[in-house]
């Protein structure tokens, strides 16, 4: 069974960063063809804020491109999202996403992440 944790999240001011975690507990992280972060915002649609395939090629939301990076350690069976920046429109519950070959998806828990003025 996969199991995906993250961790991370927090309070922070504008202008702040905050790196969130997401750590595959089962398994290996290289059967995932890509992985990605995810957020949702209450009474919004999860919206895709950057994702990153097996052989390393990122996209990000037009919203958080030069602000956010993503990174995945294979060795360590995890997936990062470095957030500079932030702002009260990056205040969400963001989730971890892992899609294999045969296009399962799974998702973590989700982590708090909330922006104050």
């Amino acid at each position: 069974q996969v199991q995906l944790v993250e961790s991370g999240g927090g309070l922070v001011q504008a202008g702040g960063s905050l790196r969130l975690s997401c750590v595959l507990f089962s398994g290996n992280i290289f059967r995932f063809n890509a992985m990605g972060w995810y957020r949702q915002a209450p009474g919004k649609h999860r919206e895709l804020v950057a994702s990153i395939s097996s052989g390393g090629r990122i996209n990000y939301a037009d919203s958080v491109k030069g602000r956010f990076a993503i990174s995945r350690d294979n060795s360590k069976n995890a997936l990062y999202l470095q957030m500079n920046s932030l702002n009260a429109d990056d205040s969400s519950c963001y989730y971890c996403s892992a899609a294999d070959s045969a296009s399962s998806t799974y998702w973590g828990q989700g982590t708090q992440v909330t922006v104050s003025a």
